[in-house]
């Protein structure tokens, strides 16, 4: 049964519309978009879809086909942050935000499922904030754009849900285009499609799902970047963004705590390679991204802290099986890592750290290729 008819089954009547937007997963530049920084993400095939209506009487009703339950019926006059509600709070915080905004949006009823995995640090919270925006901004004729409907969706993250994240996973679900990756300017929402079609060029990207579940809301995330915060004002910069690369020792020799140090070092580094990793794509040499992966990801193991042992492994069995590059992506804790492999080597790459995982007595991976799908659209 489609999105549309599991909608009309649930509400007695067929949707206005039927929307999708995708999870994304970032190729290089972490923890740098609370910071002003660089970060260069890919929308994924897989997709939050929303089948919507508007209402005109105040009545939000919401339902999952993905998450046990019935629907959930708010009132959006009463609608209020961080009050919990489980995955029903990231469509609600999108009407919240748009309220809160000004938009007159008066109540609607969503049926949402998705393919982006859970928890694996593929951005499942933002495709469903992302499509939820895009389909009330439709029905409502609100006239936003895209970097709008980012921002709206990210203030729902922040402010509604509790969770301290940055623009990226927002900007990439909903503004990404099919065979590009998104290079983005998290200061100013500037960004830039940058090709990036590596079948062409012999190469895949691979994602492998560790199938380790990461919660960014317990606290780990705000402490990182509480401490990128305290780095700034004690470098006397309003963000990180604006210590140079080619500062950073001075910047590092004035910082008297070794964990604030560190994540400067982090951030300061990583916005450099975003910058290396785009003069690669744009000279043709794809195959030099996978050194600067794995770089990004010795970064975010010793200076950020955030990566775990099934993480590491597959990192360090990937590239011992001849991967180009690998590193973690996400927020860590879990999650998901990337891989670039020469096309002949996917498979043998992937049997490699399967192995590993069985070894080691980890669960089964999952692994796919991150085939770059475009951004938020109407069905």
């Amino acid at each position: 049964m489609s999105v549309a008819e599991e909608f009309e089954e649930l509400y007695g009547a067929a949707p206005e519309g039927v929307w999708a937007a995708p999870g994304r997963v970032n190729l290089i530049g972490e923890y740098t978009d609370f910071n002003d920084g660089f970060v260069m993400p890919l929308a994924l095939p897989h997709t939050a879809v929303a089948a919507v209506s508007r209402r005109t009487d105040g009545v939000l009703r919401v339902h999952s086909a993905d998450v046990e339950g019935g629907i959930v019926q708010l009132d959006v006059e009463a609608l209020e942050p961080l009050s919990g509600g489980g995955w029903a709070a990231y469509p609600a915080g999108v009407v919240w935000a748009l309220r809160e905004a000004g938009h007159p949006v008066t109540g609607a009823d969503i049926h949402l499922a998705s393919t982006v995995p859970t928890g694996a640090g593929l951005s499942s919270s933002a495709a469903l904030e992302v499509v939820t925006a895009l389909a009330l901004d439709e029905l409502f004729g609100l006239g936003l754009g895209r970097p709008e409907i980012a921002v709206l969706a990210q203030r729902a993250e922040n402010a509604f849900v509790g969770v301290p994240c940055g623009v990226m996973d927002q900007m990439a679900s909903a503004c990404a285009v099919e065979g590009h990756a998104l290079f983005l300017d998290t200061r100013d929402l500037s960004y830039r499609q940058v090709p990036f079609d590596l079948a062409a060029r012999g190469l895949r990207l691979l994602v492998v799902d560790t199938r380790v579940k990461h919660a960014l809301g317990d606290g780990a995330y705000a402490e990182r970047r509480a401490g990128c915060e305290a780095g700034a004002r004690a470098l006397g910069v309003r963000t990180l963004r604006e210590v140079p690369y080619a500062h950073l020792p001075d910047a590092l020799a004035r910082l008297s705590e070794e964990t604030v140090r560190a994540y400067v070092r982090h951030v300061v580094s990583d916005n450099r390679r975003v910058e290396r990793t785009i003069a690669l794509l744009d000279s043709g040499d794809a195959h030099a991204v996978g050194p600067v992966l794995t770089e990004g990801h010795v970064s975010l193991r010793d200076d950020l802290r955030v990566s775990c042992a099934e993480l590491d492994l597959v990192v360090e069995s990937a590239n011992a099986a001849g991967a180009l590059g690998a590193r973690m992506t996400g927020g860590g804790f879990g999650g998901s890592a990337i891989v670039l492999v020469e096309e002949g080597t996917a498979d043998a790459v992937t049997a490699a750290v399967e192995k590993a995982f069985a070894e080691a007595g980890f669960s089964a991976p999952r692994v796919f290729p991150a085939v770059p799908s475009p951004g938020a659209r109407r069905l």
